[in-house]
């Protein structure tokens, strides 16, 4: 599992002309199976988005055709976790650690 922290490299009037974009991409990443959750952080300087997923490159690639970092109006930080407890909404997505 992966926790995607963006954050705004441009004013946000620059963000805002991407954002339709961003959210489309958003939409095909959920539709896809990749992403379980996403939204702003608060204040307004960039987003999160929990992402599944056991491939790194893979997540990687994916952030790296986000609307927002082609514009350049943001910077992805990738932290990689095991989800060994979940709530039971996301039960399917619970790991084992790594013998």
């Amino acid at each position: 599992m992966f926790v995607l922290e963006l954050t705004y490299t441009a004013p946000l009037d620059r963000v805002d002309v991407v954002l339709p974009d961003h959210v489309v991409w958003l939409e095909k990443g959920y539709a896809a199976g990749h992403f379980l959750a996403s939204g702003r952080k608060n204040p307004r300087d960039g987003g999160v988005i929990l992402a599944a997923g056991a491939d790194r490159a893979a997540v990687e690639q994916l952030t790296a055709q986000d609307p927002f970092v082609l514009a350049g109006v943001c910077e992805y930080r990738i932290t990689e976790f095991v989800a060994t407890k979940t709530a039971p909404a996301l039960a399917a997505y619970q790991e084992q650690l790594p013998s």
